[in-house]
């Protein structure tokens, strides 16, 4: 969060990206977060948290949709290296998720693999219709995000970490328009 600080302000420190680190983790690497977070160019994870190399497992999806493969590689880190943290990280006008909304509202059916998203989604589809706001989109989003977090922290590998307190799994939600990360739900006491 100190690193998303300095993104939101522009003191950016730029940490672990020059050849001295390249050659550090080289051999080994013990990145202390995961990132789960949406396709969109406008969300790399590594610049609005202000990190370098080995610093973290990224894995981008659409409006981070998971199945097993996404799923193992989330738990990758935790699992074999003793990552801390995993971070599910929605974000302001995420177009997937625009995309599904708007076939589960509409009952279309998108094309190719893009169902697969709409198939993902609609957990947080049926959430959405309970609450009542400005922007649904917008809502799905935040749903989507803490129900993968949700999905992840009961995780039957993950949660005995999450129980003993080695592991903090996190939905978060990032502003497009002011650079900031907000926590959802899963914060560390």
């Amino acid at each position: 969060m100190e690193g998303n600080e300095r993104w939101v302000t522009g003191r950016l420190q730029h940490p672990d990206r020059d050849p001295d680190r390249r050659q550090f983790v080289a051999q080994t690497q013990e990145p202390y977060g995961v990132i789960l977070s949406c396709i969109d160019s406008r969300v790399p994870p590594e610049l609005l948290f202000d990190t370098g190399l080995g610093d973290l497992y990224v894995l981008r999806t659409g409006a981070q949709a998971v199945g097993p493969v996404v799923t193992g590689s989330v738990e990758y880190g935790p699992m074999t290296t003793g990552t801390p943290l995993i971070v599910v990280l929605g974000h302001q006008r995420c177009g997937a998720a625009k995309a599904a909304y708007d076939a589960l509202r509409d009952g279309a059916t998108l094309p190719g693999n893009l169902q697969a998203l709409v198939e993902a989604l609609q957990p947080a589809y049926k959430k959405t219709l309970k609450h009542r706001g400005p922007d649904p989109v917008d809502t799905m989003i935040r749903i989507q995000s803490e129900l993968t977090a949700a999905d992840l922290r009961s995780n039957k590998d993950l949660s005995p970490l999450v129980k003993k307190g080695a592991l903090a799994v996190v939905s978060a939600y990032y502003s497009l328009d002011t650079g900031r990360v907000d926590i959802l739900s899963g914060a560390p006491a």
